[in-house]
């Protein structure tokens, strides 16, 4: 039997798109002018889940950044979901108020070693008094090829001098061919700010942050704007690396604790020497290990899909809630789409 297309329509509004056969429901919504929250378009950051109250969707593979709870509990991601019928859906969590993303030229101010595999890099953008954007969005580095690489924002708004910390991918076409070779002075063409996930102050809960890697960057962009504020919650943060030598700003993570409201910090090593006397393994285990019930946390991922893959049922079977898991997935690969920090 041939395949027929559907019509989506989006609840609460007037908009509304067919999905040809065989279409996902974010390329037909692209195709149609109709604006869903994405990233990567490849199932693996999370960005484009959607609620779904009418209708049933198939995927080919099931996405890497959706699990078998949420899939049950309605949502779907948009990227890699195909209608198998008519569809009313709506996004998952609107976009707080965020400013309209930009094309400008930034400055390299800074280019520095943070560890043996992170540069932290730092931009000025001359054109603007003060870079807005939400803690936690990105911004892509437009390539010469007119592709774009990702990378979040480590700083918190304010002013027009931006914060990045970038890992070397091996043969990367930016964090290893284009970046050791900037220099301050040098301009480079960015699109900010961009991005679903971002911090979510209207939850007012104790905070579980978890990153893996350079997925710290948006974290500490949320924790830099809630820096010596009276009503900053209750922060817990675990950070995962392979080796202590990846731990790239342990010194200044050490100083949030006079600046932050109960403020825990756990880094885990996945690869530990023998001389590291801290925690051991995978990241979302130390978190399960130390916290039983996540009812009243509101719980940001960043970093490997693997880890948030593995990090959303293990968290949900404590009690956390679905609505109040933040997610953002990097994927290191060299295909230029737009969630790549190669």
């Amino acid at each position: 039997m041939a395949q027929v297309a559907h019509r989506v329509r989006i609840a609460e509004s007037s908009q509304a798109f067919e999905v040809a056969a065989g279409e996902t429901i974010l390329a037909a919504a692209l195709r149609s002018n109709v604006d869903l929250a994405h990233d990567c378009q490849l199932g693996g950051c999370g960005t484009c889940r959607i609620r779904l109250l009418e209708g049933a969707v198939a995927y080919d593979e099931f996405p890497l950044a959706l699990t078998p709870e949420e899939e049950a509990a309605g949502y779907a991601l948009a990227c890699q979901a195909r209608p198998r019928s008519d569809l009313v859906i709506r996004p998952a969590r609107a976009l707080a108020e965020a400013p309209e993303p930009a094309r400008h030229a930034a400055v390299v101010r800074a280019v520095m070693p943070a560890s043996p595999l992170v540069t932290r890099l730092v931009l000025d953008i001359p054109a603007v008094e003060r870079v807005d954007f939400l803690p936690g969005q990105h911004m892509n580095v437009i390539m010469p090829d007119g592709g774009a690489r990702s990378f979040s924002m480590a700083s918190k708004p304010g002013g027009n001098r931006v914060d990045f910390h970038i890992r070397r991918v091996e043969r990367g076409a930016f964090t290893d061919l284009r970046l050791s070779c900037l220099r301050p002075g040098d301009v480079l063409e960015v699109d900010l700010p961009l991005g679903a996930f971002h911090f979510h102050a209207e939850d007012d809960r104790p905070l579980l942050l978890v990153a893996t890697g350079t997925g710290l960057a948006p974290l500490k962009s949320m924790l830099d704007a809630l820096m010596d504020d009276p009503d900053c919650p209750p922060v817990s943060l675990y950070w995962g690396t392979r080796t202590a030598a990846d731990l790239y700003i342990r010194d200044e993570i050490a100083a949030w604790k006079s600046r932050l409201y109960e403020f825990n910090y756990v880094p885990v090593l996945s690869r530990a020497d023998a001389a590291w006397p801290g925690r051991r393994g995978h990241v979302q285990d130390a978190v399960t290990t130390d916290l039983t019930d996540l009812s009243e946390h509101a719980i940001y991922l960043c970093g490997s899909p693997e880890m948030i893959a593995s990090a959303k049922p293990s968290f949900i079977a404590r009690g956390a809630s679905i609505e109040r898991i933040y997610s953002e997935g990097f994927l290191l690969n060299n295909r230029g789409t737009s969630r790549s920090v190669d």
